[in-house]
């Protein structure tokens, strides 16, 4: 029989977010614009052998909730239950993403060597792009070595708006 992942769209000032829930997890927050959406969604809903169905459940709501907070310069963490879909090595990138400080950037390089294998640089790429719960992964926070803002599934307008977001939140004091 195949389960249902409840989801809802989320307006931003960088574009619009498909968030949805599957159970008591979060297992999507991301763009609606992605250029690879229909892959994404694919590998998802097979996982779970789930489809998607337009509709209110408590995780997506409680995921609105901490969005606006963070929108508004109000949260710097979150504390959602997630459900990552995707390879073992995926997730252990994922992990490292979820380590990553608010305010605060890295490269590639950097994420490469925190996994241990600073050759697997475009293997840590190829993760970052393929998560699928952005800002609750922070994938926005990984840059070029150059410091260049360089890969982003929103865009790198709404890299740079979170980026400047989170920046703007430190000199708060966040």
């Amino acid at each position: 029989m195949e389960e249902t992942i409840h989801i809802q769209y989320y307006p931003t000032r960088c574009g619009e977010l498909i968030v949805g829930s599957y159970g008591q997890t979060l297992c999507l927050c991301d763009w609606k614009s992605r250029t690879n959406r229909e892959t994404v969604d694919k590998r998802i809903q097979k996982a779970l052998n789930a489809r998607y169905e337009i509709k209110d459940s408590p995780v997506v709501e409680e995921a609105f909730k901490q969005l606006n907070e963070y929108f508004n310069r109000q949260r710097t963490s979150f504390d959602i239950p997630l459900l990552t879909i995707g390879t073992d090595f995926q997730k252990k990138i994922w992990e490292l993403l979820l380590a990553l400080p608010y305010g605060t950037t890295a490269s590639y390089l950097e994420l490469s060597q925190q996994f241990g294998d600073p050759k697997a640089i475009r293997a840590v790429s190829s993760a970052n792009a393929a998560n699928a719960i952005s800002i609750f992964i922070p994938c926005h926070r990984i840059i070029g070595t150059n410091g260049k803002l360089i890969g982003y599934a929103g865009g790198l307008e709404a890299k740079k708006m979170l980026l400047d977001l989170e920046s703007a939140g430190q000199t708060l004091g966040l």
